[in-house]
């Protein structure tokens, strides 16, 4: 990087152009840029930015813990039958965290308990009509906030990125699986 490059603040978003003058030139500057924007990202997902954007917005009175319980059973639930158990493994939390947040969760009309067909012994969880429209609506925030995110980028630049940035996650994913193997 030349000397005209200046520092960016913490609210201009980082680009190769633009690289702080402490990184490294060639390939090494575009990984130390990777690596800061997934800092950055980390510090927005932790601040859980676009979770909490959308509850205030759809004004529902849910918490980030309750979309995060409805998200594993969207997320997995055409996979496999899911059970307070399995949101509680998927969540990292106590299992009566789990069934607490269930509970709340069909009192509100957003989660129904049914039978399950391969062991009727099993209560499974599914996501009601009133549970799909809260996603619904938090996945068009989502969308939202990325076409903001991504305003004035070519419609070829988008797809670029989203092709990429799913590549980088599954191998993101990769790495994780075979570090929990080996931590197991």
């Amino acid at each position: 990087m030349s000397a005209s490059h200046t520092k960016l603040s913490n609210t201009e978003p980082e680009t190769v152009d633009a690289l702080p003058d402490s990184l490294p030139e060639g390939g090494d500057a575009s990984l130390a840029a990777i690596g800061q924007a997934m800092t950055r990202m980390r510090l927005l997902i932790g601040r859980r930015f676009i979770g909490r954007m959308a509850l205030q917005r759809i004004g529902t009175g849910l918490e980030l813990s309750d979309l995060d319980a409805i998200g594993v059973i969207k997320r997995i639930g055409s996979q496999q039958e899911v059970t307070v158990g399995t949101i509680a493994e998927q969540l990292r939390i106590d299992p009566s965290r789990g069934s607490r947040i269930v509970a709340d969760l069909v009192k509100q009309g957003l989660l129904e308990r049914a039978a399950s067909q391969k062991d009727g012994r099993r209560s499974l969880v599914r996501v009601t009509a009133a549970g799909r429209k809260v996603l619904d609506d938090i996945e068009a925030i989502k969308r939202e906030t990325i076409t903001e995110a991504t305003a004035g980028w070519s419609d070829a630049d988008v797809e670029t990125f989203g092709r990429l940035y799913a590549r980088f996650t599954e191998g993101l994913e990769a790495q994780f699986k075979r570090f929990e193997q080996d931590e197991g």
